[in-house]
């Protein structure tokens, strides 16, 4: 698996700030939703566009705390891969650090816009999958 995640230098600030404007507890809380959220747009990253990892150092227990394995399955579903797969610590810095960048822009407010736009986008989809059931 792996031991450390690394973030960018830039994020580390862009973790600071949500963290200081979402109020959600310690910076591994966002730095696990930036992961989850950049899996959730469900695009594959390109590993070749993997930053250098200057910034915010996290362990893996302390980044997906006892749900590593569910946060992995996720990871490896989406790129059709092993869990044993020698680039996963790349996909999980490659995630992280896109999801970081992707809720950025809410840095600079009070954070709710993230949280309100993601509650809406998660009630449509429901909605979406609800009707397509009926």
């Amino acid at each position: 698996m792996f031991n450390t995640i690394t973030t960018s230098p830039e994020n580390k600030i862009v973790i600071t700030h949500l963290t200081n404007k979402l109020g959600l507890g310690a910076e591994n809380v966002i730095a696990r939703l930036a992961f989850a959220y950049s899996l959730a747009k469900g695009k594959q990253l390109d590993l070749k566009s993997v930053k250098e990892g200057q910034g915010k150092t996290y362990s893996a227990k302390v980044l997906f705390g006892n749900h590593i394995d569910i946060y992995m399955a996720m990871l490896c579903e989406l790129y059709g891969i092993a869990s044993n797969d020698k680039d996963i610590p790349k996909y999980v810095k490659l995630h992280i650090d896109h999801g970081l960048q992707e809720m950025e822009p809410y840095a600079n407010n009070d954070g709710m816009d993230f949280v309100m736009r993601c509650i809406e986008q998660g009630l449509s989809e429901a909605e979406t999958f609800s009707v397509k059931q009926n």
